[in-house]
């Protein structure tokens, strides 16, 4: 089943029958009754509505599903099967936005929701948020502290182990002399975090930490994609657990998109490395000196590594939990693999919005294809291949479709940026979601390229043209006898 969170309403494809022509199996209507309240504050009409902005699985047969309702953040429970109602409402605050257009992320990781969103009517509290389990403490980021989070737009959330991964950009505070400047991050928490001490940190993340994400490109002098726009789960790379990330340039910077990959081994190196300080408000940022980090090592999971004789975050020292409070910042920036990006696009006036990637691609299931949404209706198709354990990425860019349907699309005026990508393996289908409608394309399309099956008339056509899509450019004449050679081996 595909699930579409939309305004008002939530839909289910079943995807085992779907077409080209997109038909919801099941449809909720889960509408706000605060529209006269919401539009006596002030705000637009079209922001009292109840935009969808959490759905996620809670377990295997029930969906979490939160909506802004007109400025009242609200949360629901919903059965996958039925999509009916279980249960009764709950308050949404730092779980959704008040807003469609504020950013959040959510999901559930060993029966607690973790959430990273605005808790306030005036968008001026970020958070990042767990609640609703059973056994663990209610917990957040600490407030009004820009040490901790400042003006960040999150982004994606992943389990991976012991932590709950955030990846996100925000004003950087450590990078101020051009006024304000976006940095990407990936922060961490320990599942296990239970607060801190009645008298440091209580009700607040013990295991709060973050660095930056360094995508650019090495020289003379970096040139930097400092914004991150999209984000995959984990995958493998080299066969090293790896995400991969779309990332652009400033906004008042040249108009630029790059897709960078980060080791998973490498995110926790920067964050068992040196934490980064800021002696007074005039001095340069620098690295903590070694001797001034107490022990059990700040930022630790109870009764693990340097804090393994702790069963309990509350007891960890004063001492460790005040450095936490003021050091949540990593010295060294977490480079991407092979510290560059895989792939870059710099000399168009669009920019890079979301990814996909299918890592079992071909006839053989042994290929990478790269899927990346634009803000201009298009997506890009790049094989990307490596060799041996430590090579470097070679990319090749497949098509380059101009996806947006504007005969579909265009119920509330024309805005084509991509705004998500879902693969849909099984069914060979990549489904690219707009503003106003969703598309349906094939991972490969076979009949854009009769000249291919024209030239090599051989009983195995089909699969050879699937190949062709899958490793060749559509334009150059050589490529057919570069796959040919490919298929034989």
């Amino acid at each position: 089943m595909l699930y579409i969170a939309a305004r008002d309403h939530v839909f289910a494809i079943n995807l085992a029958s779907s077409s080209e022509q997109i038909i919801p199996q099941q449809k909720l209507t889960w509408k706000t009754k605060d529209v006269e309240k919401c539009t006596v504050r002030g705000k637009n009409s079209d922001e009292c509505y109840n935009y969808i902005k959490v759905l996620v699985p809670r377990n295997d047969e029930t969906l979490f599903a939160c909506g802004t309702n007109a400025f009242n953040p609200t949360c629901r429970n919903y059965k996958m099967s039925t999509l009916e109602q279980e249960g009764e409402e709950v308050v949404g605050q730092a779980r959704c936005p008040f807003e469609s257009r504020q950013s959040n992320v959510g999901l559930f990781a060993g029966g607690d929701f973790y959430s990273a969103t605005m808790t306030d009517f005036l968008a001026s509290d970020a958070v990042i948020y767990r609640s609703l389990g059973e056994s663990s403490p209610v917990l957040r980021t600490v407030k009004y502290d820009s040490k901790w989070l400042r003006e960040p737009h999150f982004l994606h959330a992943i389990e991976y182990g012991n932590y709950v991964y955030f990846f996100f950009s925000e004003i950087a505070v450590e990078y101020t002399t051009l006024g304000k400047v976006v940095f990407s991050r990936v922060a961490r928490v320990c599942k296990n975090d239970n607060g801190g001490s009645p008298r440091v940190l209580e009700r607040y993340w013990t295991s709060f930490l973050k660095a930056r994400l360094n995508c650019s490109v090495p020289g003379d002098s970096f040139f930097y994609f400092d914004v991150l726009q999209s984000l995959t789960n984990v995958l493998q790379i080299n066969h090293r657990p790896a995400v991969l990330g779309v990332f652009s340039t400033q906004a008042n910077s040249i108009t630029g998109s790059a897709v960078c990959a980060f080791y998973m081994d490498d995110i926790e190196k920067v964050f068992n490395g040196k934490f980064k300080e800021q002696r007074n408000s005039e001095s340069a940022w620098t690295p903590v000196p070694e001797e001034q980090v107490p022990k059990p090592r700040p930022g630790s999971c109870a009764g693990e590594g340097s804090a393994a004789a702790y069963k309990t975050s509350t007891a960890f020292p004063d001492e460790t939990l005040a450095f936490i409070k003021s050091y949540p910042l990593m010295d060294e920036s977490i480079p991407s693999v092979n510290d560059k990006p895989f792939f870059t696009r710099t000399t168009s006036r669009f920019k890079l919005t979301q990814i996909a990637v299918d890592t079992s691609a071909g006839p053989y299931k042994n290929h990478t294809v790269v899927f990346l949404g634009s803000d201009n209706g298009h997506v890009l198709k790049i094989l990307a291949s490596t060799e041996g354990a430590n090579a470097s990425f070679s990319t090749q860019l497949l098509e380059d479709i101009d996806v947006y349907n504007p005969h579909k699309c265009n119920i509330y005026g024309e805005n084509r940026r991509v705004l998500g990508l879902e693969l849909d393996r099984d069914h060979h289908a990549l489904f690219v979601a707009f503003s106003s409608c969703v598309i349906r394309v094939p991972l490969s399309r076979c009949s854009e390229y009769g000249n291919c099956k024209n030239f090599f008339k051989t009983g195995s056509v089909g699969s050879f043209c699937h190949l062709y899509m899958i490793i060749s450019t559509p334009t150059a004449a050589p490529a057919p006898l570069l796959t040919l050679e490919l298929l034989h081996n």
